[in-house]
């Protein structure tokens, strides 16, 4: 069976959110039994550069999300916003999952050539479909959810690969 833009798009999101789920619920879990106020990881950065462990989060369900949207060429969904708990985070992980769950094959197959446009600070930057999925959203989204994981593993979340991986 060959590789499809749905195969390459919708099953990856959907594990990596899967894993960004369960690192949520065992950063909650770990601030409970230690004592620690959320807050304290949910500002937490590698470096004072990067964006904090709650805006990694927000990118990368954003990054599944509105990039799978607009390979299907439907409305990027608006994700909840509030994001003052791990509980919050984990809505809005539910609320990405629930978004990818819904989209079908038909509706991302073919858009190799598509034109996609997104706008950065820099301006508008412009993709083909497969160009865009393959440099852009997988990388992106996974980096997001990868310095997620690294921040609550430095902070002491017992987590490991297979949580990472879902």
């Amino acid at each position: 069976m060959a590789i499809t833009m749905y195969s390459a798009s919708v099953p990856l999101f959907q594990q990596l959110l899967r894993g960004l789920k369960g690192v949520l619920g065992k950063g909650q879990a770990h601030c409970a039994a230690k004592g620690i106020e959320e807050a304290a990881l949910l500002t937490d950065r590698l470096y004072p550069d990067m964006f904090h462990f709650t805006r990694q989060v927000q990118q990368a369900t954003d990054m599944a999300c509105g990039g799978a949207a607009r390979l299907a060429g439907v409305d990027v969904p608006s994700l909840p916003g509030e994001a003052a708990s791990f509980a919050d985070l984990i809505k809005r992980v539910e609320a990405a999952q629930a978004f990818l769950q819904g989209l079908k094959p038909a509706q991302i197959d073919g858009s190799e050539e598509k034109e996609i446009t997104i706008t950065l600070r820099a301006g508008p930057r412009s993709f083909k479909g497969q160009d865009y999925l393959m440099t852009w959203l997988i990388p992106h989204t996974t980096f997001h959810v990868t310095t997620a994981y690294d921040i609550l593993r430095h902070r002491g979340v017992e987590i490991g690969k297979r949580d990472f991986l879902g």
